[in-house]
């Protein structure tokens, strides 16, 4: 896919309509769509806005998702293979068709499948630029300045430990302009040797530097002290055949001095690499110490962002906690008072009730009793002045006399009232079963008195 240019220019209309996606909820991270562009959203670092989720780093891809404008105008979206998809208006989009888009449209990256709200939700609105300038995300690089210096130094590594392509010995060229006394000199069995393990190491060197971009870091290191011991042992077997030239001069061979002077070249030239890649491998492991360092400070960051809101929550649940505390206080004192007045109302009621059974016990005993048995009426008897009495006692009182045991009135009459009798049943109900039993043993022995004097 090819980069598009995604700067916008540096002098700009601040009246001029623009087209972004407004992040539904936020006052930031509004994404501009600039004109005749391809612009590119994912979270790897060759895009032109990258989105990284602090919850779920994989639900954006590295390549998310494209927007394009067509030659008539108009937008479109393209899902580029992501996992998490890519939602117009609530429907997922088919991977690679561009999908047309308007302002006010919803789109939605990498919708969780739990059904969580959506983080990247956004809408296309067209807006004035001196609206939404302060809303507006910046631009992400294609690449950062890490990536360069360190593809850069490969580069220049690669070229110094290139060998050379010629058929010939290096030892053997001639440094002038003219070729044809460029011979190679014969050289020893164990010398000859010796050159071809070094030739060997130094064609092992150049494609382990050449490694491809993707390597993490620590490959890389790893790589590199490999080199560093493999050069090394060239500058030993370098030193060892210096050596041997030096110590012993052959007449046989004519060359020897100017083989000397090539080895020490080589060797300086190989213990120039070799600090080139001591060098190389300490800024490799101060960029690993900082990487380590950078990550230990961000999950320390995480740690404490994931403290402090699991504080939050917990200070959270223990106010609502205490308002529901509170709550049931509220309630307990509430049903502790309605108790209390329910109480009160019984006792009341029951203070009320044995009082109208004093009153009726009074009114029993004072205006329903007998004046002759001092009882509650059996069987009562009106007589014609209007007192009444128990039919029994009424009966043996006239056998004595023919007035009225009160007003001494000249009895005339003599009439049972059912209805005084009914009152006085239904009175005695309320009474204590010891007044009852008394009051059923006397209407017993009457009716036996009775039922004795009747004649056969």
């Amino acid at each position: 896919m090819d980069k598009a240019t995604t700067q916008s220019p540096v002098t700009e209309e601040e009246d001029t309509e623009v087209l972004c996606l407004m992040r539904v909820g936020q006052s930031s991270g509004w994404l501009r769509l600039f004109e005749n562009t391809e612009v590119t959203i994912g979270r790897g670092v060759d895009v032109t806005y990258q989105l990284v989720s602090p919850s779920f780093p994989l639900m954006i891809s590295r390549l998310h998702c494209t927007f394009k404008q067509r030659e008539d105008g108009q937008w479109t979206v393209t899902d580029r293979k992501s996992m998490n998809g890519v939602w117009v208006n609530r429907s997922r989009l088919v991977v690679e068709k561009p999908q047309l888009i308007q302002p006010g449209d919803s789109i939605q990256l990498g919708v969780p499948v739990s059904g969580d709200l959506v983080e990247f939700d956004y809408t296309l609105v067209q807006r004035l630029l001196k609206d939404v300038k302060l809303f507006l995300e910046k631009p992400h690089r294609d690449c950062t300045k890490a990536a360069h210096l360190f593809k850069k130094a490969k580069r220049k590594m690669a070229e110094e430990t290139e060998p050379s392509t010629s058929s010939k010995p290096k030892l053997y060229r001639s440094s002038g302009t003219d070729t044809s006394s460029a011979q190679a000199c014969p050289l020893p069995a164990d010398e000859g040797e010796l050159r071809c393990k070094q030739d060997t190491k130094l064609s092992r060197i150049t494609p382990e530097v050449k490694a491809d971009d993707t390597v993490g870091d620590m490959d890389n290191l790893h790589v590199f002290s490999q080199n560093i011991l493999m050069l090394r042992e060239q500058v030993d077997c370098t030193e060892k055949q210096v050596a041997s030239l030096e110590g012993q001069p052959s007449p046989s061979a004519p060359f020897s001095d100017e083989q000397v002077r090539e080895m020490q070249s080589q060797l300086e030239t190989l213990r120039a690499k070799t600090d080139n890649m001591t060098t190389l491998e300490k800024s490799f492991s101060e960029a690993k110490r900082q990487l380590e360092e950078q990550k230990t400070q961000q999950q320390e960051e995480h740690l404490k962002k994931q403290l402090e809101d699991a504080l939050h929550e917990q200070k959270k649940v223990i106010d609502e906690l205490a308002l529901s505390r509170k709550g049931f206080e509220e309630k307990l004192l509430a049903k502790n008072k309605e108790l209390e007045v329910t109480k009160e109302e019984k006792e009341k009621a029951r203070a009320q009730r044995e009082e109208v059974v004093t009153q009726v016990t009074e009114v029993l005993e004072n205006e329903l009793q007998c004046i002759i048995c001092s009882e509650l009426f059996i069987e009562a008897v009106i007589l014609n002045c209007a007192h009444g009495f128990c039919f029994h006692c009424i009966q043996a009182w006239r056998k004595k006399k023919e007035e009225c045991p009160i007003c001494r009135q000249a009895i005339q009459s003599q009439t049972r009232c059912l209805a005084l009798d009914n009152c006085i049943d239904r009175m005695v109900e309320n009474l204590s079963l010891e007044m009852k039993t008394r009051r059923q043993q006397l209407i017993n022995e009457r009716k036996g008195e009775r039922s004795r004097s009747a004649p056969c």
